[in-house]
């Protein structure tokens, strides 16, 4: 009987164990004990696709969150910091000026209003 598991084991090849991954790891250590572990990115839902205009998009809410029009992620409350939001917004008016011409029509009025309002939200923060 010895002989057929020695002879099944061989047949086999080999056997990988990943050591990452093992009982210990189940349960937490002193420095998890108690504190919520964050979402594995595969749990938070499918990243939008990349593309010009949720590139822009991105750009625009950063520019809100630091016009404290949104609450800051980070810190869990609004966080005004007008000269990086100025920079954000000269940085998407750029942008504008340097597709000109490459836009489809509706990503060049998607610009236009989203320049338009995060200019208009920063005269009112600024003021």
């Amino acid at each position: 009987m010895a002989d057929d598991k020695k002879s099944e084991e061989q047949n086999k090849g080999f056997v990988v164990r990943d050591k990452r991954f093992t009982a210990k790891e189940e349960e937490p250590g002193p420095e998890l004990r108690g504190a919520e572990k964050e979402k594995e990115p595969e749990e938070q839902g499918p990243l939008p696709e990349v593309n010009f205009v949720t590139f822009i998009l991105s750009l625009s809410t950063s520019a809100l969150i630091q016009l404290a029009e949104i609450e800051d992620p980070a810190m869990k409350q609004p966080v005004k910091n007008l000269p990086l939001a100025k920079q954000t917004i000269d940085l998407i008016g750029m942008l504008k000026e340097k597709t000109k011409g490459n836009l489809t029509p509706d990503e060049d009025k998607l610009m236009e209003n989203i320049l338009f309002d995060l200019r208009m939200r920063y005269v009112k923060a600024a003021g």
